[in-house]
């Protein structure tokens, strides 16, 4: 052993002759006679828990030559089987039997047990095996009071099912065996408690039952019913979130690797708060991770080491949010990076067994050599410790043993057997000898030739000679590949397999048959129906094999139908109907190929006279190749019958025997009027021609192909194009090209030599010649540094031409620095712009594509407004420093994070940024409408605008009149609050036609108009002025009497008085349907004005009469009562007679003369000077 620490030198020799270590063949025959040490191939679960109610076995087998006997330990002391009569072993197997049927108490058997298996050349062991019984307490008794609660309190009914093994699963259900519903409001915990963010009426119910499940003995029990009511009288008022699970602001959890993570956050709150989930500085894996119990559980399969950091909960309603941190820490059992693996030597060889294995904490590799620790197994000089690898050097024969490598840390711990078996064996050939391959002609063949012996054996082939040469690939495990198969390739075959005791041989045999091939293919067919059709396929094969002959119509089964008959080579079908028009396909099949060709069948009515029948042109003929060179022939042919359409072009195709026999190709194109053409050709291609002729109809059939016409091989013209370079890792670089086409290659052996070398470092070029692919990959590369490649073709004759260096890079890293100096600027309410510190260039590690910046809303600083959270991102080139971020939303909150990124993706994020917009002009308000009011007034109504982008301080309300040419009149402008939703105008002139105009504003200025249009309209004539007549006073026994004519059409109508000359307001009495009214409250001594008014249905003044002044005596003088005088009835009733005799002849005179025009707009408007005053008019006024 000292010698292999001479040098490096001389470990690369050691570490060289390693590599050829023996794997042993799965031979049944051949195991059965090796002697091999013991190897462990079944055992017991290291935490086995066993049903008390069954018989225990613990599983132990091993393999062996000769076969293993086995012992048990039980808690580290021997375990004497013969000693309990209720503990037997199989036969033959190191599996435990432990007979519990009589009584016997499983626990009894509790403890830690491992197996040992043993033969003369070592002793296996099986992992330390954990015997425990399965465990199903029951519930303790308990006296569960009712609870009683009030709507909307949050609420937590516990569980606490008894410990179980292994732990049981918890379920809520009531007494029916229903599973109680669950949501976002109503969920179960982790630990099988019942969580109630806010509770409701309907929850009330006295069975809420909790069952616990136990897996391994299929036992379920069940916890008191616990009745809950909620009460109505004094509900609880909404709040913002509180979490319930977890109670703390942060917690903590450690997971294993590989494990299940789950976190869990309840909230209580009112409305019932939304949780969601974020991890600090990372993405949650999206194919791992999964959202359970309604998003508040946070479940991460296969959890790995990229999974620590810190996660975060949040609970949010419209009264706020709340969030809990869970610090999580991954830890490691141990795991394997490189198990042990059985050794095969020969006498004299070297070899090692590495033991690597990974956990957190690191765990300590500990060595044992047949069970026992290796510091005290025997010294073997052969054998060295250099930590996790065992060394062995000139092994002996009686160096054979089983080596056990246990890794451990506090988490767990590994334990593998790997065995050193020292033989000696001669070659063995385990491929049945005289074995038959048969290949089809230009097919790769493979001969196998299966070997075994220590040492290794090497294995040589012959066949009449031993094989050598591009022709032929010689696999380590012995196969010999032969890339095409001719004819000439057929034969006895021989391999010989030698090591340093002897050799061995075994006889194969190739045969190379004759690919099959459909000499006369079916022909598109038109036929008439009930009339019969015949496809022909006639096909050659290999004499020696067995042909078949399928049908398909339109890549399916024939018809089951007696019309169709298949011959030995060909498809008849009587009396054709039109379903059977289709494609029909001839398969011949052989065991080892196949070749197929297709027909169209077309069915037609019968025609009832003849007419001139249209086809394809006959297939050409008499091929003949004349002037025959290296890269040229001349082709001529005769063209077949036209049939009446004029041949237009020829197609001229070439098969290549060589490389894809079978397989036609275009080669060129010749108009009709040629029967000749010169064809280029290549080097190292057995052509065959074959020529096509096109009418107006289609293709001709193939013409026979000409004779065969075969090229000399040449070195390649030309080298693989698309050549690349560029990186897949961060230390490699990917070399690759477009590969040469067989006809390309120019004759066999193709290979292509791959060159490279970092540009402006390395001064030589490294190179390596591939076959058959077009990909290379180089390893170890530096992190995305230039590098000049070539790729040149090569084969048996030459080289290609000199390439010419393309520029690659290696592959690139993910940038590791984030950007600095993160600052943002808000230019206005819906831009802002972001500065930042480069990268370092060192950091970027590829070619720096540019910056991202992710920002996305928060939330709105008002409160009406809607919570965004979408996610943006720009992209600035890699030149920037600073970005503008459009489209942003006035009056929010964002964050904002900043990234390179190059072609292998995005660095670490800055840190987060937060900025506020300002306000910003609102949105056009929601609706806007307007109908008609009355007569003279418009009603206007709208709605708050939808993106309010600040505090809304107001509407801004203009309107102006429409002409009938459409020409816009003054327009008129007023200010409104921005609580108000609705406006009349009153006293507009009737028949007239508005604009509308209305807008809403904030501190930052108005926001685009919405406007209307509409027309004032007069369904009725308007009494002619004035409405009131005849307005006079006189004093009562019972105080002033007002009387009065009015011809209006209201019917509220009131008289209004105040005292002269004061500034109180009018009172008013109203009028009974008379034309008169008393009115008595009235000081004596004091003058009044007296009005009468009429009064519209929203108790808007109408009509009112002029005004009247009013003097009450002092003293009432005591007066007659003109009313029952004689004289004053005559007087009036003569005053109504003249009345009624006037409007008698108004009402004659109006039907004679009629109105026109100008008089009815006079009639229904009235003088403006002498119509009433409407106190509507003073207050539109004011709005001016």
């Amino acid at each position: 052993m000292d010698r292999l620490r001479d040098g490096p030198l001389a470990l690369l020799l050691f570490l060289g002759h390693v590599i050829t270590a023996l794997e042993v063949p799965l031979d049944p025959k051949l195991l059965e006679e090796l002697p091999q040490p013991p190897t462990i191939t079944h055992q017991s679960p290291k935490d086995f828990i066993i049903d008390p109610r069954e018989n225990i076995v613990i599983h132990c087998e091993a393999k062996g030559k000769p076969h293993p006997s086995f012992s048990w330990t039980r808690n580290g002391t021997h375990l004497d089987i013969d000693k309990d009569p209720k503990v037997l072993m199989k036969p033959r197997s190191g599996t435990l039997v432990l007979d519990i049927s009589g009584g016997q108490r499983a626990e009894e058997y509790e403890g830690v047990y491992q197996c040992s298996a043993h033969n003369e050349l070592g002793t296996a062991v099986s992992n330390s095996i954990i015997l425990r019984q399965s465990r199903s307490p029951l519930w303790s008794k308990e006296r569960i009071s009712p609870i009683i609660a009030q709507k909307g309190q949050s609420l937590i009914l516990r569980c606490r099912p008894p410990a179980g093994l292994p732990p049981p699963i918890i379920f809520w259900m009531d007494n029916n065996i229903q599973r109680l519903p669950q949501s976002r409001r109503v969920s179960q915990a982790l630990n099988g408690d019942l969580f109630f963010s806010n509770i409701l009426p309907e929850d009330s119910r006295s069975d809420y039952i909790c069952y616990a499940r136990f897996p391994h003995t299929q036992t379920i029990q069940q916890k008191q019913p616990i009745s809950v009511r909620v009460l109505d009288n004094n509900p609880v008022d909404e709040r913002e979130p509180v979490f319930m699970v977890p109670s703390e602001s942060v917690s903590s959890a450690v997971v294993l690797r590989g494990e299940i993570l789950e976190m869990e956050c309840i909230a209580d709150g009112l409305p019932t708060p939304a949780i969601s989930w974020v991890k600090h500085n990372s993405e949650i894996p999206s194919g791992r991770a999964s959202f359970l119990n309604f998003s508040k559980t946070l479940r991460i399969t296969d959890v790995s080491e990229a999974d620590a950091g810190e996660y975060r909960c949040i609970a949010n309603n419209h009264h706020g949010s709340v969030h809990h941190t869970i610090r999580v820490t991954v830890n490691a059992a141990p795991y394997w990076i490189s198990a042990p693996r059985n050794l095969v030597l020969a006498p004299g060889e070297m070899g090692i067994i590495t033991c690597r294995a990974a956990g957190r904490p690191k765990p300590s590799i500990r060595w044992l050599m047949n069970g026992l620790p290796i510091e005290n197994a025997p010294r073997d000089p052969s054998r060295s410790v250099e930590g996790d690898t065992l060394i062995f050097s000139e092994v002996q024969t009686g160096s054979s043993a089983v080596y056990q490598c246990n890794a451990s840390n506090e988490y767990g711990y590994l334990l593998s057997n790997a065995f050193v078996n020292v033989l000696a064996e001669p070659p063995r050939v385990l491929t049945l000898p005289n074995t038959v391959y048969q290949v089809i002609m230009n097919k790769p063949a493979l001969l196998e030739c299966v070997t075994f012996g220590s040492p290794a054996p090497t294995i040589t082939w012959f066949k009449d000679s031993m094989l050598e040469g591009n022709a032929y690939v010689f696999h380590e495990n012995g196969t010999l590949e032969i890339h095409m198969s001719h004819p000439s390739n057929s034969g006895k075959y021989t391999c010989v397999a030698r090591n340093s005791l002897s050799l061995s041989e075994n006889h194969v045999y190739l045969q190379v048959k004759e690919p099959t091939r459909i000499l006369r293919p079916p022909e598109y067919r038109v036929v008439q129906r009930s009339r019969d059709v015949v496809f022909e396929c006639k096909a050659k094969h290999d004499p020696s094999l067995v042909p078949t002959m399928t049908w398909l119509k339109d890549d399916g089964e024939l018809p089951d139908d007696e019309r169709f008959r298949v011959d030995s080579d060909s498809l008849t079908i009587t009396d054709v109907t039109e379903s059977d028009a289709g494609t029909y396909t001839c398969i011949m099949n052989t065991t080892l190929d196949q070749d197929s060709a297709s027909a169209q069948l077309t069915v037609v009515e019968a025609l009832p006279t003849p007419a001139v029948i249209y086809e394809q042109p006959g297939a050409p003929t008499d091929l003949e190749l004349t002037d025959l060179v290296a890269r040229s022939v001349q082709l001529t042919w005769t063209p077949g019958e036209e049939h009446n359409s004029r041949i237009k072009k020829f197609l001229i195709q070439y098969e290549d025997a060589l490389h894809q026999s079978g397989v036609w190709h275009n080669l060129t194109e010749v108009p009709g009027t040629k029967t000749t053409a010169h064809l280029k050709l290549s080097p190292y291609v057995h052509y065959s021609f074959r020529v096509l002729a096109l009418n107006n109809v289609g293709f001709s059939r193939p013409s026979m192909p000409s004779r065969q016409y075969r090229t000399s091989p040449a070195a390649p013209d030309e080298n693989p194009t698309e050549v690349k370079g560029h990186g897949t890792e961060h230390n490699n670089l990917v070399i690759t090209w477009k590969p040469l086409t067989p006809q390309q290659a120019n004759g066999p052996g193709l290979e292509y030599k791959v060159m490279w070398r970092q540009q402006g470092i390395e001064t030589y070029w490294t190179s390596v010649s591939v076959a058959n692919v077009s990909k290379f990959v180089v390893s170890g590369t530096p992190t995305f540094v230039p590098y000049e490649v070539m790729v040149q073709a090569l084969n048996d004759y030459g080289p290609g031409p000199k390439p010419g260096a393309v520029i690659g890079y290696s592959g690139e890293d993910f940038p590791s620095a984030a950007p600095g100096d993160v600052r943002v600027l808000v230019l206005n309410s819906t831009l802002a712009e972001v500065r930042w510190s480069p990268v370092p260039l060192e950091s970027v590690r590829g070619r720096l594509q540019g910056y991202k910046v992710h920002y996305h809303c928060e939330r709105s600083l008002h409160r009406h407004s809607s919570h965004y959270n979408k996610q943006s991102t720009e992209i600035f080139s890699p030149n920037k420093t600073s970005g503008k971020l459009p489209d942003l939303l006035p009056y929010s909150i964002y964050s904002l994070r900043v990234t390179a990124f190059n072609g292998r993706g995005e660095g670490p994020t800055s840190a987060t940024q937060r900025f506020e917009t300002p306000e910003g002009v609102p949105s056009a308000p929601s609706f806007f409408k307007v109908s008609t009011f009355d007569l003279d007034s418009l009603m206007l109504e709208w709605g708050p605008p939808y993106e309010r982008n600040g505090r809304l301080t107001g509407y801004t309300f203009k309107y102006q009149t429409v002409n009938s040419k459409n020409d816009l009149g003054l327009l008129e402008e007023l200010d409104l609050p921005s609580n108000q939703s609705s406006f009349t105008l009153h006293n507009l002139p009737h028949s007239t036609r508005y604009k509308f105009y209305i807008s809403a504003r904030t501190q930052r200025g108005a926001g685009p108009m919405l406007t209307e249009e509409a027309v004032t309209v007069l369904d009725r004539v308007l009494p002619v002025a004035p409405a009131f007549g005849n307005v006079s006073s006189s004093m009562s026994k019972d105080g002033e009497l007002i009387s009065w004519q009015y011809w209006g059409p209201e019917k509220l109508l009131y008289v209004e008085y105040i005292i002269d000359k004061s500034d109180e307001d009018w009172h008013k009495e109203k009028v009974n349907g008379s034309q008169f009214h008393v009115l008595k409250g009235l000081k004596k001594g004091l003058a009044y004005k007296v009005r009468v008014v009429a009064r519209g249905h929203d108790d808007r003044a109408v009509h009112h009469s002029e005004e009247l002044l009013v003097k009450v005596s002092a003293m009432v003088s005591p007066q007659v009562d003109i009313a029952t005088q004689g004289w004053f009835i005559g007087l009036m009733s003569a005053i109504a007679l003249l009345i009624l005799i006037l409007l008698i002849i108004c009402f004659i005179k109006r039907n004679k003369g009629g109105k026109y025009p100008v008089k009815e707009k006079e009639d229904a408007h009235g003088d403006p000077e002498i119509q009433p005053m409407k106190e509507d008019d003073i207050t539109f006024g004011e709005y001016r």
